[in-house]
């Protein structure tokens, strides 16, 4: 193939080329980075069909039922999220599948974007299920279109396993034709329906296949040996290779897995064989170092490397330098790279410009209120100077955890307590928990803060927006009347731009005896759609600095000395959208519209 075949591609992107040359059909998933651009991605191709779940359970059982029709499908989410879909994920290792069936999942090592640093390699060792890691986008792009082949062979589902580094960064890849195969739909009751007596039957099955995958990791092509010098040889899989190889080069030995459930024996221990020590690279836990500690191989590992984080060249050329492994002429140098000429100052995470969740939130800290958080932008919401969070868990703890919060205290919290959840959060996980208020009935007030997107992850659809994947018109979910439908009586929507109206429903609600449900709504102010009002100014001679304003943490409001000399508000009209809710706070009216006609 010529250049007019290749393309410089995010690592996200490659899946999605691969998923397409795969012949997939189906994509049903739930938006988690460092996962979402898969299938954003393939969305662009009108041959797949694509979605956005309700959440991964969802997700992955809508793929099954695609597999099991006899099309190709896939399903992706971040680490946490195959939490989520772990039940259905168990079980169809013992069903396996009809069509090929893919599941993407991308860990966050270094929580760039998550509440936690799991290593998903434990679930395919659990579930007893293949897994594939690939290094960089070409490989992204062929483990995708193998790992069909593998599925349909070995009669399994297939874990795709990204991380933020491979996910988000580019490189080339070599593109190839689509091609769909189908198969078709067989009855079959004691392979498909996992009532004890056929799942006791399928179990040996599993076990068989297991055997099967680690033949096929021996001699497979997903696993390779580099020869090089022999004083040190590092087993290493996904980013971390690129690692290695950016700091050693050919100067040492790399076995180099792309499948790292199962694991091979046979080509670990010739691999051992040639060299003087052996070294395993992996970030988070110390699963391919354990394999070979269990196989009676003498291995450094975690003695060397840490278990937390995300790695670097930097640190591994540190790490192994110090520890003897090498001798001392072939320890890789450091390189620091260029010192900057200033210190960069600090840049704390914070909600955007007229984010429609501040005025709520700066609500709930006047009110001395104790909020139990979820996950979402609005998690930001725990940061100074709101500092109004006080526990975020998972995707939809926040009303489980208040509801057993108000138990447990038999009442005395119930009217300074409340949970805070996102719309698209709610529809992924909440509706459980407010079915378990309403039914086991705690005194809670639940605020749903409906931005109408899901705005961590950077602007997808969800079940409560009306539109789908595409932005077509889709099905839309009415929040208040799925919230009476589940028993309450109390569903009140505010607008958090208006703050003396969010501070008097608060009140209400928490003086009420019974449970209550708040809509927060107002649009994400990022949205495209949604039209700002002109910036506000403030008038110089009226601010008397009392920092009222600062109260809320807009990154549009600051204090710089004024043509007195003392420190007075101004505004950044560039981030300024004229949601008006610091004008609400200053005591002295000093904004007022960059429309007004300025005074003479």
């Amino acid at each position: 193939m010529g250049n007019e075949n290749k393309r410089l591609l995010l690592g996200n992107a490659a899946v999605a080329r691969g998923l397409y040359e795969a012949g997939v059909t189906f994509i049903s998933s739930y938006p988690g980075t460092p996962s979402t651009e898969i299938t954003e991605e393939a969305a662009k191709f009108d041959e797949i069909y694509c979605e956005w779940a309700p959440n991964e359970k969802v997700a992955m059982e809508a793929a099954f039922g695609a597999s099991l029709a006899g099309r190709r499908s896939f399903c992706g989410q971040k680490h946490v999220g195959l939490n989520v879909a772990a039940d259905p994920l168990y079980t169809m290792s013992y069903t396996g599948v009809n069509a090929g069936m893919v599941i993407g999942v991308a860990d966050d090592a270094g929580m760039h974007s998550s509440q936690n640093e799991q290593d998903s390699r434990h679930h395919a060792i659990a579930a007893k299920v293949p897994m594939l890691e690939p290094s960089d986008s070409e490989e992204a792009l062929c483990f995708a279109k193998l790992a069909f082949e593998i599925s349909e062979s070995f009669d399994t589902p297939v874990l795709l396993k990204m991380c933020t580094r491979v996910a988000h960064s580019q490189s080339v890849v070599t593109l190839g034709e689509r091609t769909v195969p189908v198969k078709d739909y067989v009855k079959d009751i004691a392979k498909y329906v996992m009532m004890p007596g056929n799942a006791k039957k399928r179990h040996p099955f599993v076990e068989e296949r297991t055997r099967k995958l680690i033949a096929y990791a021996e001699e497979g092509p997903l696993n390779r040996v580099e020869m090089g010098g022999t004083h040190l040889g590092i087993i290493t899989a996904s980013t971390s290779y690129q690692y290695v190889k950016e700091v050693f080069g050919d100067s040492v030995s790399v076995l180099k897995l792309g499948m790292t459930n199962p694991l091979p024996e046979k080509l670990i221990r010739d691999f051992a064989s040639q060299v003087d020590k052996l070294l395993v690279v992996e970030e988070l836990d110390p699963i391919i170092e354990n394999h070979v500690k269990a196989m009676g191989i003498p291995v450094h590992g975690k003695d060397v490397l840490p278990m937390i984080d995300e790695f670097s060249q930097n640190l591994i050329a540190e790490k192994i330098g110090a520890s003897g492994l090498l001798p001392a002429e072939e320890i890789p140098v450091v390189h620091k790279g260029r010192e900057l000429s200033e210190a960069i100052p600090v840049r704390p995470p914070v909600m955007c410009a007229g984010c429609p969740h501040r005025g709520l939130f700066y609500t709930l800290k006047k009110n001395r209120c104790t909020v139990l958080g979820d996950i979402g932008c609005y998690t930001l919401g725990a940061v100074a100077p709101l500092s109004s969070i006080e526990m975020t868990l998972c995707m939809g703890a926040s009303i489980g955890a208040v509801h057993g919060f108000n138990k447990a205290t038999e009442g005395e919290s119930e009217n300074h307590t409340v949970a805070v959840i996102g719309d698209s959060t709610f529809m992924h996980s909440g509706m459980t928990g407010l079915a378990n208020v309403a039914y086991n009935q705690s005194n809670s007030t639940v605020i749903i803060l409906d931005n109408s997107i899901t705005g961590m992850t950077g602007h997808q659809q969800n079940p409560t927006t009306g539109y789908n994947i595409k932005g077509d018109p889709a099905g839309k979910i009415d929040l208040e009347a799925l919230c009476r439908a589940m028993g309450f009586n109390r569903v009140r929507v505010v607008d958090p731009y208006n703050l003396q109206e969010c501070d008097q429903v608060l009140k209400e609600e928490l003086a009420a005896a019974e449970p209550s449900v708040i809509i927060s709504r107002r649009p994400c102010a990022l949205l495209k759609y949604v039209k700002h009002n002109p910036p506000l100014r403030v008038k110089t001679d009226k601010c008397i600095g009392c920092k009222s304003c600062m109260r809320i943490g807009c990154p549009a409001v600051s204090m710089k000395p004024g043509p007195d000399g003392k420190m007075k508000a101004t505004i950044d009209n560039t981030l300024c959208v004229g949601c008006g809710v610091c004008a609400q706070l200053c005591p002295v009216d000093a904004f007022v519209s960059s429309a007004a006609p300025e005074e003479v």
